[in-house]
């Protein structure tokens, strides 16, 4: 079997979550003939850990129905930086920017953020964890962490780490059950704080985990902090999709790519008869992602088991990592950062910087 032979069938597969085929993606790196045996190297700009059995299962079928050469298939992931919104630069030591949004609060957005970071992770990203919600901080205990963090400078912070995710929240500096009573030039300076004073290793993923609203912080986080895409999570509920479409729109304003909506609570199983109800309503994200033009990333059952996991510092994604759940979380990371991965290139941290000297 020869080079064009192969990537004619290669040609013939779809590159996951991207709506290309693996020759017009430019996932493929190289194929190498040698005597019998086929080499296929494929990578993408986006973590597939939990998908590299099956596509691999998959090339090697499809070249088996041509030819009855030995195929070896090595599928890997580089992820690069991408740009964000003008006027903003990117963060040290940080590829990438997920913001998480609702516009109303209670419709699960932190519990997705954090399962979200968890999936990233499972998928091979290394990934953490921005609790942008000053007043209301949850991922301190969604995460099981306590206790101040570490300073080695005593300028800056190191971020905590669970699940291999790393975090920050203004909830390790404080009592969990102390109030912030802060007007919002405070809060908004508190997050840039938290946000650049930490010591970020090596991240390929951010996710910001907003508070509800369009106010002081979303401004904020969309005009000075550089963001890759934004995340609505919604429920059914018509009251929770008026508010995320106001959220999806001040992404919009600020020229924030939206990447598409996450539906949540979506129906909900009797544990005793197993019955399926849609108690929060039927198809609103739906219907919101085909009104704007975006995409339904996913749908996400209102679960006891993803309430318990959250409460007690164990999410969905790190406790039952092979349940269906699970999988529904993996695929949404999966979606998301392919998405960001076909968003322009942010090539800034490799220019040399130029100083100017007077001599």
């Amino acid at each position: 079997m020869n080079r064009e032979k192969i990537e004619k069938i290669l040609s013939e597969i779809e590159a996951p979550y991207i709506k290309q085929d693996l020759i017009s993606a430019k996932t493929v790196k190289d194929i190498i003939i040698i005597d019998n045996q086929v080499s296929i190297f494929i990578q993408f700009g986006y973590p597939v850990a939990g998908i590299k059995e099956e596509l691999s299962r998959k090339i090697k079928a499809a070249l088996s129905e041509q030819d009855t050469s030995e195929c070896i298939v090595e599928i890997s992931s580089k992820i690069v930086s991408h740009t964000a919104q003008k006027g903003t630069q990117l963060l040290p030591n940080v590829k990438n920017t997920i913001a998480v949004a609702s516009g109303k609060g209670g419709v699960g957005k932190s519990t997705t953020s954090v399962n979200l970071a968890l999936a990233l992770q499972a998928e091979g990203a290394n990934v953490g964890i921005l609790d942008a919600d000053i007043y209301g901080p949850s991922q301190p205990r969604m995460l099981g962490l306590k206790g101040k963090p570490d300073s080695l400078d005593g300028k800056t912070v190191e971020p905590k780490e669970n699940y291999q995710v790393q975090s920050m929240s203004i909830g390790y500096l404080i009592d969990e059950e102390t109030p912030m009573i802060w007007r919002g030039p405070m809060v908004t300076g508190a997050l840039e704080q938290l946000l650049n004073d930490t010591n970020w290793r090596d991240l390929d993923y951010l996710v910001i985990d907003l508070p509800p609203g369009t106010g002081d912080i979303q401004l904020t986080l969309c005009q000075k902090i550089p963001v890759s895409g934004a995340l609505i999570v919604t429920t059914p509920q018509d009251i929770a999709l008026l508010d995320a479409k106001k959220a999806l729109k001040m992404f919009e304003k600020v020229q924030v790519p939206v990447l598409g909506v996450v539906e949540n609570m979506s129906t909900h199983i009797c544990s005793q008869c197993g019955n399926e109800e849609h108690i929060f309503g039927r198809g609103g994200g739906e219907s919101m992602a085909e009104q704007y033009g975006i995409e339904l990333l996913g749908s996400l059952p209102l679960d006891i088991q993803i309430r318990e996991g959250v409460d007690n510092g164990k999410p969905t994604v790190a406790l039952d990592p092979e349940s269906v759940i699970s999988e529904n979380y993996r695929d949404i990371a999966r979606n998301v950062a392919a998405k960001i991965s076909l968003q322009a290139k942010d090539y800034t941290n490799k220019f040399p910087k130029i100083v100017i000297e007077n001599n």
